[in-house]
């Protein structure tokens, strides 16, 4: 199969396939991630995991545990008490919300140096979807913290993509902020792939588990899968609110580009934000709170 870009060039899926591959065969073109965050990966498919080893290494690592204690602590979790330490912090948030932080944490601190990237506003577009993702998946009873880890990374293509083909994606860049609804496109247009190609890849090289890479596949098209992935759909609603938030779309924009199909396929009430009241007025609707309040105190985890 093969698609023609704006610059009139034929790329075939093979050319796509080889392109690709260029930005993640070689270690030395992947960010460093740190230790405990690959074990943290690792247990993603571990039965064995033991908690008590990841609180060592936690414990082992003075920064993070600061970090993680000051999350734990933080507006987000609503605690009635001080957490104090980093083995209080596993039993009141669970192991996977652990993972998740630190694997954020982990990712900002390994793209800390992306050129062309407003990391401010990237981390904070990715920690609005996570979070808008996470809320719709409780609603809509669809794993959350699964959720959660999908919004947290499904955009680390873009920034493995600036690290590795700056020079390709400046004039992209120029064209299109980086955050917008037709980025993918632009991108696939251009090189055969796009950024969330590249976020499954890198997912895989990093031993993430095969549902939740099949998962991020399908977050810039959800319906197009053989299979309809209702976490890819909860995300794919939550790149939505995220990007009306961080890119300051007017409710028009908003309204214009919400993806009511997805909505609909994954049976969400069609006013769960206050823009969408407009559309489909329901005095019994539950409305997302505000991102700011919705993630307030985790963006820590990406200083």
């Amino acid at each position: 199969m093969e698609s023609m870009g704006d610059d009139n060039s034929w790329i075939t899926s093979e050319s796509m396939t080889m392109e690709l591959k260029t930005l993640i065969d070689h270690p030395s073109k992947l960010p460093t991630i740190p230790k405990v965050a690959q074990q943290l990966i690792a247990s993603f498919s571990s039965d064995d995991v033991s908690v008590n080893q990841i609180a060592s290494q936690l414990a082992a690592d003075p920064a993070l545990s600061a970090k993680l204690l000051r999350l734990a602590n933080s507006a987000y979790f609503h605690v009635s008490r001080t957490i104090g330490t980093v083995e209080s912090a596993l039993q009141m948030l669970g192991f996977v919300m652990v993972r998740n932080l630190v694997l954020g944490n982990g990712m900002a601190a390994a793209f800390k140096n992306t050129p062309g990237v407003d990391l401010h506003a990237f981390w904070r577009y990715n920690l609005y979807t996570a979070c808008a993702g996470r809320w719709l998946a409780q609603r809509a009873d669809v794993n959350s913290d699964m959720v959660f880890t999908l919004g947290l990374m499904h955009g680390i293509g873009q920034l493995q993509m600036h690290a590795g083909m700056a020079q390709a994606m400046a004039p992209l860049d120029k064209k299109m902020n980086m955050l917008s609804a037709g980025r993918a496109e632009l991108e696939r247009e251009a090189f055969g792939f796009h950024f969330g190609d590249v976020s499954a890849e890198l997912a895989k090289v990093w031993n993430f588990p095969s549902p939740l890479i099949e998962a991020m596949r399908q977050i810039q098209q959800p319906l197009a899968g053989e299979e309809f992935s209702q976490a890819a759909a909860c995300v794919h609603l939550g790149v939505w609110c995220a990007r009306a938030e961080v890119l300051g779309l007017s409710q028009a924009e908003q309204l214009a580009s919400y993806p009511q199909a997805v909505s609909q396929r994954l049976g969400v009430d069609s006013a769960w934000s206050s823009v969408l009241v407009a559309l489909a007025p329901n005095a019994d609707a539950v409305l997302i709170p505000p991102l700011t309040e919705l993630t307030e105190g985790m963006e820590a985890m990406f200083e």
